[in-house]
Formats: structure tokens, C-alpha cells, sequence
């Protein structure tokens, strides 16, 4: 089965195509930053599409990952439960990555995927100095990504396929 990787980016602010915030639906940042609520979330929004890489990673190296100034994490709410996350990392050339975005299984499809990727979007851009947001999906992730990545104005720049 061969897997195409899509990278999409966007190069201006104005090029976002927002979507608004639904109703009961809350986006906050994690300002204490706490590995093991990283792991966590990545497990529960990543389980149903394999995220299975950092799984095997021991709590010294997600403490590594997600409690350096680098990365940032937002997570959503819906009536107080968790509908989904973003993680933003700052690279070395005032480039932004949404290292990770999406909803839980039980929230998508409830159109939540919209905003949140336009608040992640957004939070990019105001993390200065920031000339370019960047992400990657692919085949395996979620059927309706690359349409909301390319919804909210990201342009894809390169694909590769593997088989």
C-alpha cells in the first residue's frame, strides 16, 4: 500500500480563510507545559490513526519533546471534555510547524476541525518572528485534512509517495 505524504504551508497571514468558533467549543493553551498531558493527547487524538512513533519514547524523552521552549500546545474543549489539540514548534529559520493537529474521534465530523485549524493557524502567526507556517499530512491521517489544511488557505509545496 503505498502512502503519499502532502506539505502544505502558508507564506501570509492574509492568505487565512477563518472559520468561526462553534458554540461550547473552547481552545486554550497548556502555558504549564506537562509532558505526560502531551503523551496523552497524542495517544488519544493519534490512536485512531497510528500514531504510533513516539510511543515507545521513555518520560525523560516526551519531557525533552514537549516541555522546551520550542513547542507550544493548545488544547480544545467541548462542555469540558477534550475535543482535540495542536502542537505549534518554532524552528531555527522563523518558520512555525504544526508538528501535530486533530480531534478526537468522538468530536469529528461535529465541525470543530475548521476552527481549530484556523486558531492553530492563527497562533503561528503570532508567535513572531514567523515568515512561514508549515504541516504535513498524509494518506493515512483522516480522509477530510488535506481539504480543511487546504480550506483555511495552506497551499501544498511537495508531495512525496512511498510504497
Amino acid at each position: 500500500m503505498s502512502v503519499t505524504t502532502y506539505y502544505l504551508e502558508m507564506t501570509d497571514p492574509g492568505q487565512l480563510n477563518s472559520k468561526p468558533c462553534p458554540d461550547g467549543l473552547s481552545i486554550v493553551e497548556t502555558e504549564e507545559k506537562e509532558f505526560r498531558f502531551n503523551r496523552y493527547l497524542y495517544q488519544l487524538v493519534g490512536e485512531p490513526w497510528e500514531w504510533t512513533d513516539k510511543l515507545t519514547q521513555s518520560d525523560a524523552q516526551w519531557q525533552d519533546y514537549a516541555e522546551r521552549a520550542q513547542l507550544r500546545t493548545w488544547a480544545a474543549y467541548y462542555r469540558g471534555t477534550i475535543a482535540g489539540y495542536f502542537e505549534l514548534e518554532k524552528q531555527a529559520d522563523d518558520t512555525v510547524q504544526i508538528a501535530y493537529f486533530g480531534l478526537t474521534p468522538r468530536f469529528i465530523g461535529r465541525g470543530f476541525g475548521g476552527h481549530l485549524l484556523s486558531r492553530a493557524l492563527e497562533e503561528a502567526w503570532n508567535w513572531a518572528p514567523c515568515k512561514r507556517v508549515w504541516v504535513h499530512t498524509c494518506t493515512l491521517d483522516h480522509e477530510g485534512a488535506l481539504a480543511n489544511y487546504q480550506a483555511r488557505g495552506m497551499q501544498i509545496y511537495r508531495t512525496e509517495t512511498e510504497d
